[in-house]
């Protein structure tokens, strides 16, 4: 399974909260995140933030690219459209 790291992307909206003068909240921090982050590790990530001013590693798990969940349902399609053809042309060969 593939993670990515978003350490410095929680490191900046941690950062942004701070000059904004606002407290960190999940909300806050989840709506300004461009990556998905669970909720438990945000629960931590704002823990060691208001006792430390110190972002943990973070690693989520990376999304699939979409090319390649397309290609996968592209391969699907093409198997069950030639086990189609095949029946096709076993009844016309029984004719």
């Amino acid at each position: 399974m593939l993670t990515q790291d978003v350490t410095k992307e929680l490191e900046a909206v941690m950062e942004q909260l701070q000059r904004e003068g606002k407290e960190p909240t999940v909300a806050l921090v989840k709506a300004r995140m461009k990556t998905p982050v669970p909720m438990p590790a945000l629960i931590t990530v704002i823990k060691s933030w208001k006792s430390a001013n110190h972002v943990p590693k973070v690693e989520v798990t990376a999304p699939l690219s979409k090319e390649k969940d397309r290609l996968t349902a592209l391969e699907n399609t093409v198997a069950t459209l030639t086990a189609r053809i095949e029946e096709l042309e076993a009844k016309l060969g029984e004719k």
